[in-house]
């Protein structure tokens, strides 16, 4: 079995992949994470609020329309709007300080292109790690049993880094975590326009990653009234754990 692990830095945080394969050799896999790497650049000099030539600064400034943008900018901006629409508007990207924002969404998006991207290149074992938001293909090759188990991922305590309170088994698909681990109380609340307290940590796990990764933003404004949410039969696939900011224990949707 062929194993590369590499890192590197983009969207102000570091992306994590770890991919092996039998059927392509190390320096195949290599280049592969290379690929993925310049399109998280490319997606990073397309989306940022950060930078002023982005499309998504351009939005915000009305400088372009929507329908003046590349295909992709078009299509996260209609991931978007499904994500408000399924999460009862509490995932907003328009309703942030500075116009559209789809920040809390484009890194589960990438996450999921990514990890198709070195499947397509013939690895069979793959995980992006996009600072809590993980797209999952095929498992990992355990070398010492001989074989193919689903990645855990833990959930680590928002007051204790150093401290897992749950641990989830995925072989294909996704998992986003939003809380104040990395940047602070960061998430706006739409209905406010005030610092989100709906909760404390929220975990999706899902088939896609942009769905994930919006509704762990959303779930961390609407808290435990996100519960019905998931009567949808668009979610009807989503798991979630969430630990509350109020009562200090934590609540789940789905099997665990």
């Amino acid at each position: 079995m062929n194993h590369v692990r590499r890192q590197f830095p983009v969207w102000g945080t570091i992306i994590d992949v770890d991919c092996s394969s039998q059927v392509i050799d190390s320096n195949q896999l290599n280049n592969a994470v290379q690929d993925i790497r310049d399109f998280c650049v490319t997606a990073d000099e397309d989306f940022s609020t950060y930078i002023d030539s982005s499309w998504v600064t351009r939005l915000r400034r009305g400088k372009v329309e929507i329908h003046d943008c590349p295909k992709n900018i078009q299509a996260v901006w209609n991931l978007c709007e499904q994500a408000k629409y399924l999460s009862d508007d509490a995932f907003d990207p328009w309703a942030v300080e500075g116009g559209f924002d789809p920040s809390g969404l484009v890194k589960g998006w990438a996450a999921d292109i990514c990890a198709d991207m070195l499947v397509s290149a013939g690895a069979q074992h793959v995980q992006i790690n996009a600072a809590g938001d993980l797209a999952l293909r095929g498992g990992y090759f355990d070398s010492a049993d001989g074989v193919i188990k689903p990645w855990k991922i833990g959930v680590v305590n928002p007051d204790n880094k150093q401290e897992i309170l749950q641990t989830f088994e995925i072989t294909d698909g996704a998992i986003a975590t939003s809380g104040t681990y990395e940047r602070g109380a960061h998430i706006t609340d739409p209905y406010t326009g005030m610092i989100a307290i709906g909760a404390k940590s929220a975990t999706v796990v899902g088939p896609d990653g942009w769905l994930c990764d919006a509704l762990a933003t959303g779930l961390m404004v609407a808290g435990q009234d996100a519960a019905k949410w998931f009567g949808q039969e668009e979610l009807a696939d989503y798991k979630v754990w969430v630990i509350d900011r109020h009562e200090n224990n934590a609540w789940s949707i789905g099997d665990e």
